[in-house]
């Protein structure tokens, strides 16, 4: 039934990742085949992955977004991503659409998983997002988010709720979209 090839991925994940994503059986495959070498559990621990994503942002500190990050895609919350979840987190960050990102956006700031976004989650994100930033392009940064504390402020404002309210999905989704400010400030982008 399926593939039984042990290093093959099975036909069910294929069928749907190929449903799920952008990807092509043959780009599925091929990135499979990588992940097994560099993940011969067919896992990758928090630790493994914070490690990686270190490595893009050699000029910052990534291991608190890392965090966060490696929790947004860990969907079945077993401490692990496996080749599903990985392959899912490629696609959204990488090749999805707008709505698709900003729905992984909304999971990144969702830090409890409750379904809603606090000011404190805001802050908690902004934090991490700030690390990323290399010091010498903080001093360039607008006087009003030159600190974490300043850049979860302004993007509290786009949603209209006050201190104590939260954030729903699609008021998340909405306010960021009506907003290229807010596009801006739940990322990192360096400086070119």
């Amino acid at each position: 039934m399926g593939n039984t090839k042990s290093g093959a991925v099975s036909k069910e994940i294929l069928e749907d990742l190929k449903l799920n994503t952008k990807f092509s059986e043959t780009e599925i495959v091929q990135w499979y085949e990588n992940f097994k070498k560099q993940c011969p559990t067919g896992r990758i621990s928090k630790e493994e992955f914070q490690s990686i994503y270190s490595k893009f942002f050699p000029d910052s500190d990534a291991q608190t977004y890392a965090q966060h990050v490696f929790r947004s895609f860990d969907t079945n919350d077993d401490g692990t991503l496996d080749f599903k979840e990985y392959i899912i987190a490629l696609h959204m960050t990488s090749t999805g659409k707008t709505n698709r990102k900003l729905e992984w956006a909304f999971s990144l700031f969702d830090v409890d998983k409750n379904g809603y976004i606090t000011k404190a989650e805001v802050r908690e994100i902004c934090s991490a997002i700030f690390k990323l930033i290399p010091k010498d392009e903080v001093s360039q940064l607008p006087e009003d988010e030159n600190t974490a504390e300043k850049r979860a402020d302004k993007l509290w404002t786009y949603f209209n709720k006050g201190e104590n309210e939260r954030v729903a999905e699609g008021e998340f989704i909405k306010g960021v979209m009506d907003n290229d400010g807010a596009l801006r400030l739940i990322q990192y982008q360096p400086l070119k």
